[in-house]
């Protein structure tokens, strides 16, 4: 549908409805069921999921871990202040960083962060706003990341920068994450409890891990007017060959195949070669950008969370679901008050 533009994708939203924290309970979340076939959608609690979904379907999940990418420092002799987010590590020390403010960081200025236990020097530019950063540390990133780093929200959850809140390290991630890299959560999946999934188990759900560790391109406006001139940035990912065979499995014998979130959905889809019926690849970089129109080839279903305005995940829930069944279910949603965004309530397809 390449007329499409980015007005098609435009809802109304009062900010009182962003979700800042999340529920002190994860499954107490709203879940709204949208049936692909018809466009009815229903109003339950994802607690209710495992009554919701069949003994043998497949359900997918990304098991993808949120380090503390976010870097608060000054630059050695001003002293001005710096923000850098860590987007991927192109070879080894040698970082790409989304930067404020970027027009001061020039090739060879170099950020402290705490007491100069971790220095970037950077390198060279990587775009608009971005940076290549070698960093300098003694010891292991990782534990150093941890303890200087914080959550990378996204911009429309406010934190006061000299109080963090310390339960986001907690709740902006999975129960289920494994692989560190990832500067997003996969929001969808931020619902499940051990309870939940238990549940599922003793359903006969079947459940499946893959891992793409979601980077800029997730969350990235689309600013072409039309929605065709979009390009996705890529993400990396992971297919388990146990997950892939379960999945080749269940597409033979007709089994619903639902994916947790968007970003498991763009991994399947990437990988999944339609007309062998099977995976084309396990792994590399996923650049997928599904909008209505897109012919779904693996997936059957959706769990997801309510996205923003004109943004390339709420065209790919409808391109699932088709567009106006989607927005009558936002505007629903919103009239019906739930909580949007990564802490938000969430939505189910089927």
């Amino acid at each position: 549908m390449s007329h499409l533009t980015l007005a098609d994708f435009h809802y109304d939203l009062p900010p009182e409805l962003i979700a800042q924290t999340p529920l002190p309970e994860r499954h107490d979340s709203r879940l709204m069921v949208l049936e692909r076939a018809t466009g009815r959608f229903s109003h339950r609690r994802f607690r209710d999921l495992p009554e919701l979904l069949a003994p043998d379907d497949l359900l997918v999940t990304n098991t993808t871990r949120v380090f503390p990418a976010r870097l608060l420092g000054r630059r050695e002799g001003s002293g001005g202040r710096v923000e850098l987010l860590l987007v991927r590590e192109r070879e080894l020390g040698l970082w790409e960083a989304i930067c404020r403010p970027a027009r001061r960081l020039k090739p060879g200025c170099r950020v402290e962060f705490g007491d100069g236990e971790l220095v970037a020097e950077v390198t060279d530019r990587a775009g608009p706003g971005r940076r290549l950063c070698r960093l300098e540390h003694a010891g292991p990133l990782g534990p150093l990341l941890e303890k200087l780093g914080r959550p990378p929200l996204p911009p429309y959850i406010h934190r006061d920068e000299g109080h963090p809140n310390p339960e986001d390290r907690e709740r902006y991630q999975t129960v289920y994450a494994e692989e560190s890299g990832s500067i997003a959560a996969p929001t969808a999946g931020l619902h499940f409890t051990p309870e939940v999934l238990g549940e599922l188990d003793g359903r006969g759900v079947e459940r499946l891990p893959l891992t793409l560790h979601v980077g800029p391109g997730t969350f990235m406006p689309v600013r072409s007017e039309r929605v065709a001139d979009h390009r996705m940035e890529t993400e990396r990912f992971h297919i388990p060959p146990e997950t892939a065979s379960a999945v080749e499995r269940g597409r033979a014998s007709g089994r619903r195949l639902l994916a947790v979130g968007t970003t498991t959905t763009r991994a399947l889809e990437f990988a999944w070669s339609d007309a062998d019926g099977r995976f084309g690849r396990l792994e590399g970089d996923a650049d997928i950008f599904i909008y209505p129109g897109y012919r779904f080839g693996c997936i059957d279903g959706l769990l997801t969370n309510f996205h923003l305005p004109g943004s390339t995940l709420i065209m790919l829930v409808s391109a699932l679901a088709g567009r106006e069944a989607v927005l009558s279910a936002y505007a629903a949603a919103v009239e019906e008050r739930y909580r949007f965004y990564s802490y938000g309530d969430c939505m189910l397809v089927i």
